[in-house]
């Protein structure tokens, strides 16, 4: 019975503390590794008493390891101890089975077994001992015989680290399985304080005996419980908690923990560190160092070919967090960037906040069992409100302006954000538009009135969100409040501009000032650059403030017609290819045989024209050259008459004998 089992042992540790250490941390081991065993499949998780329980006692074996002056250690087994650990366990059997037998043969079977034992000599004092008190006799014979230093080095079987990580492990398997909403979520989170603490001795420990790659891996476990935590929620929470401990610089504390990993992790360690502190710098508006660690690092080419899942699931977060931060600091199309890829579907499985249960999901059992276990934890999630509604924002402000300067005629010419038009289409589409309930519904409201020059309208909906309250920092939501603001008016005028400055001659500096609520020195940052960048065909005339604009823009009318030569060249083009497809001739590689240059036929793809077709092509003044090369009109077939029909259906244009030019059709 494995609870029986546990319950000797955890007696065992207790009657161990008299013996010293070297007793007690191999016992405390093999309790250690009882509790660990009780979990009977990988979806079982440690109940919290447990859990603490197993922590008590890797506290325990940390607090003696930990103390310096003593300098404990722990060793992996040798060859003599498994020996001696096997003699130890064959005599308790074999006094077990005697026991046995004598129960089985009968009343006082036991006693008679017991009396027939084999006595044992203590060979230096000739007395008679017991088999317990012959171990103990030949355990202090040991370690009498034992150096200093191996004295000091106590044999264990397992390895402490290991079963660090695996507390860990049952600990993210809790907060997974406990309902996020109830109390006893939150009561399990005032464990992680504890977890950490351990991770953070048992480090210290491993850094002494000069273990780097086991130092390592413990540093990688503590990066992982602190580079979600906004510094605010640390404060808060050693507030509520009555504790100092986290009063030091945490971004002190997250770049030495990753500079070593840095220099003692794995491939893995190293790419999982390296994610953390982009995660950390931009969690803390630190953009630019963010930036830079990730472009440095090239994780963003090596991440697809990395071939880990929790790693890629952590390369996801990274980046919209990275975006997030963009956003918060008024780079818009930084935050479009970081935010397009994540935010263009499925963004619930891509940041392991959830799993798709769809009528048609084509996963077996075991990959939704297998994607459960990687979810994040709860307390880890990051708000897919704010998320949409910072990737939407971004978008509007890139391309309001876009659509305006395309116009009503080509809506489609350049698309920025596919996921954005896609919204919006399907918004204009509505029959009825109720007011805006959902996070997309304000984004979409407030698109259209930017759209018409509303900008006030499109501030007051955008700064309701109920989301920006989801910002972390003191002052967050005032301040992103008031980025979105200048960031409408000035998106304001520049849609303002593209849309209708084809309308005017010229536009007054303080009449858009006046309309954008906006200063001189914004007003004319924006239209320069508007200029510069040839979005905007004017100039400024300094002595009036004013913009003078210069009318190259084509009309309606001519707009009209390059798109109707835009769509006849592609016309042509699929034609030609058509007819190459039909004749097998690709590439025109009969030489100049399609100039009409000999007898073997005029067309350009150097085959005999189609005299019927040409016949029935349409009637033109000049009509195309003949199959033999010359003449002024013609039916096709001999090409000489002076106004007939076309020649050909795909005539070259180009000037023939009687200087007339060939009908391109």
């Amino acid at each position: 019975d494995a609870k029986a089992l546990l319950g000797q042992l955890e007696a065992l540790s207790k009657l161990a503390t008299r013996f010293g250490p070297r007793v007690e941390i191999p016992v405390l081991m093999h309790v250690i590794t009882a509790q660990f065993d009780m979990q009977r499949t990988i979806d079982d998780y440690m109940d919290t008493p447990t859990w603490r329980s197993c922590a008590g006692y890797l506290e325990r074996a940390g607090s003696i390891l930990g103390d310096e002056e003593k300098g404990w250690k722990i060793g992996a087994m040798t060859a003599e101890d498994d020996e001696l650990a096997s003699d130890m366990m064959m005599a308790t059997m074999g006094k077990a089975g005697k026991m046995k037998s004598g129960i089985i043969s009968g009343a006082g079977g036991a006693m008679a077994a017991m009396s027939t034992e084999e006595k044992l000599i203590n060979p230096n004092t000739g007395e008679v001992e017991t088999e317990d008190e012959r171990m103990e006799r030949l355990r202090l014979e040991k370690e009498a015989k034992m150096s200093e230093d191996e004295l000091k080095t106590i044999r264990v079987p397992g390895s402490l680290s290991l079963f660090l990580s695996r507390l860990d492990e049952e600990y993210n398997k809790s907060l997974q399985r406990i309902s996020p909403h109830s109390m006893d979520y939150v009561v399990r989170l005032q464990d992680e304080g504890k977890l950490r603490e351990l991770l953070g001795t048992y480090q210290k420990y491993y850094e002494r005996v000069d273990s780097a790659s086991d130092a390592a891996m413990l540093a990688e476990l503590r990066v992982e419980h602190m580079y979600y935590r906004h510094d605010s929620i640390v404060k808060a929470v050693a507030e509520a908690q009555d504790t100092s401990a986290t009063d030091g610089d945490t971004a002190k504390e997250m770049t030495d923990l990753c500079t070593y990993i840095y220099q003692h992790g794995t491939d893995r360690q190293k790419t999982r560190a390296m994610l953390c502190h982009i995660y950390h710098h931009a969690l803390h508006d630190r953009f630019l160092e963010a930036r830079d660690l990730l472009l440095m690092s090239h994780l963003q080419e090596t991440i697809p070919i990395a071939g880990d899942i929790a790693t890629m699931i952590l390369f996801n977060r990274t980046m919209v967090t990275l975006g997030l931060a963009a956003f918060r600091l008024g780079n818009i199309w930084d935050s479009h960037q970081c935010l397009s890829d994540i935010c263009s579907g499925r963004v619930r499985e891509l940041l392991a906040q959830g799993v798709s249960t769809g009528r048609f999901s084509d996963k077996s059992p075991e990959q939704e069992k297998a994607e459960k276990r990687r979810q994040i934890p709860y307390h880890q999630h990051i708000n897919l409100d704010l998320l949409e509604a910072c990737h939407l924002i971004s978008a509007m402000f890139l391309e309001v302006p876009n659509m305006a300067s395309a116009g009503d005629n080509d809506r489609r010419g350049r698309v920025l954000s596919r996921t954005f038009r896609k919204y919006h289409d399907m918004y204009d589409r509505q029959v009825f538009t109720g007011p805006p309930e959902q996070t997309r519904d304000f984004v979409m409201t407030a698109t259209k009135s930017l759209l018409k020059g509303d900008w006030k309208k499109c501030a007051d909906l955008l700064k309701s969100l109920e989301c920006w309250d989801l910002v972390p920092g003191d002052n967050g939501a005032e301040e992103i409040k008031k980025m979105l603001g200048e960031k409408i008016k000035q998106t304001g005028l520049r849609t303002y501009l593209l849309a209708f400055s084809a309308q005017y001659d010229s536009l007054s500096l303080s009449q858009l000032c006046e309309m954008f609520d906006m200063t001189k020195n914004e007003v004319h940052a924006i239209v320069s650059k508007m200029m510069i960048n040839h979005d905007l065909i004017a100039s400024w005339d300094q002595p009036t403030e004013t913009i003078v604009m210069r009318n190259v823009e084509p009309s309606a009318l001519q707009l009209l017609a390059l798109q109707f030569a835009e769509k006849a060249t592609s016309l042509v083009d699929a034609n030609e290819r058509l007819l190459d497809a039909k004749t097998g001739n690709y590439g025109y590689k009969d030489g100049d045989n399609w100039r009409g240059g000999n007898n073997q036929g005029g067309n350009r793809f150097g085959f005999r024209s189609f005299e019927k077709q040409g016949a029935r092509s349409g009637r033109g003044g000049a009509g195309g050259r003949g199959n033999k090369g010359r003449g002024g009109g013609g039916r096709g077939g001999g090409g000489r008459g002076g106004g007939g029909r076309g020649g050909r259906r795909f005539a070259p244009s180009r000037k023939n004998n009687n200087n007339s030019k060939g009908n391109r059709w």
